[in-house]
């Protein structure tokens, strides 16, 4: 285990390193030595059900707690010993929108400018350019108070976006969204990483969310890493995938049900289901057995798990009914 003052091993490539990070309440452990590598660039996620140290993991990151044991280092800078330059490298994105609903949308950019200490020009500019960004041009002299959901969560990330930081923490960044401003939203994430390098670090509910946008996705329960991967890898790792043959003939059912006898028929559907991972080898496998026997599907079909199976197979420990904000 490490403890605050040993190094941490990093590249110059890595946005997030952190080894051995712990964090209790009292007697309430929340955090059980958790290691992260996250590239510059890319969008991590960060998965777990209420309570399983997804909230503090990222209070830790961006200095707002300190850690009990292990280091971490966010855009080259120590969390605990060089606080001061890790805040003026990220930026973050609350669950709840923090725009002031008094002031217009370009009063609240400009609110953050001063909060940054940009010249008065300086902070005019970068208004107006996240303005046009955001699509929030039209609105730039309306009070927040009037915004829809969605454009207050595009303001909420353009203020974010003020300071120019080169780290993102998005915390539910989309909770409450309609479908049309979710997506909104996911697209402006890819930019901020195709465009501008930003690496983003997000927490979600929405498993779709992370589907569409990380790189690499962690689960995190009971305050430890059970799992870390690409969406494809983590899909991999449980079973219940596998491969629908669909039939015209119910004599050609039979025929194909004779040659796989692990497969399960549905006699009304005509199918017939082969458990499978879905690889090409084991397609082509499949297909290679029903051509011998001059079988012919009239349907192919490949079933993976999806990231709720993924969810609910990595994090079946017992949970208390404490969380972690109330141990807090």
């Amino acid at each position: 285990m490490k403890t605050l003052t040993e190094p941490i091993t990093t590249t110059r490539s890595s946005a997030i390193s952190a080894e051995g990070l712990r964090k209790s309440y009292g007697d309430k452990l929340v955090l059980d030595g958790i290691d992260l590598t996250i590239p510059e660039g890319s969008v991590f996620c960060l998965l777990g059900p209420n309570g399983s140290g997804k909230t503090t993991t990222v209070q830790i990151l961006s200095t707002l707690i300190p850690a009990d044991a292990g280091r971490a280092l966010v855009a080259g800078h120590d969390v605990a010993a060089e606080g001061h330059a890790v805040r003026k490298a990220i930026g973050v994105t609350g669950q709840f929108s923090a725009v002031d609903n008094l002031l217009t949308a370009e009063e609240n950019l400009l609110l953050m400018a001063d909060l940054q200490h940009l010249g008065r020009a300086e902070g005019k500019r970068r208004a107006a350019r996240l303005l046009e960004r955001f699509d929030l041009t039209d609105s730039a002299r309306k009070p927040v108070s009037t915004f829809s959901g969605g454009m207050r969560r595009k303001l909420d990330l353009a203020m974010t976006l003020v300071g120019d930081p080169r780290v993102i923490f998005l915390d539910e960044p989309t909770t409450g969204l309609d479908p049309r401003s979710r997506r909104t939203m996911w697209q402006l994430i890819r930019d901020l990483v195709e465009t501008d390098r930003v690496t983003i670090f997000l927490t979600t509910q929405y498993l779709e969310e992370a589907d569409q946008l990380a790189d690499r996705i962690a689960v995190l329960d009971g305050g430890r890493l059970v799992a870390e991967g690409t969406a494809e890898e983590l899909k991999r790792r449980v079973p219940g995938g596998y491969i629908r043959l669909q039939f015209t003939e119910p004599h050609e059912l039979d025929a194909a049900a004779r040659l796989f006898d692990t497969a399960e028929r549905n006699e009304a559907a005509l199918s017939l289901h082969i458990p499978g991972d879905g690889s090409t080898p084991t397609v082509r496998a499949v297909l290679d057995v029903l051509d011998t026997a001059s079988v012919e599907a009239r349907q192919l079909t490949v079933h993976t798990p999806d990231l709720d199976d993924v969810f609910f197979a990595l994090t079946g420990r017992a949970k208390s009914e404490t969380t972690e904000e109330s141990a807090a």
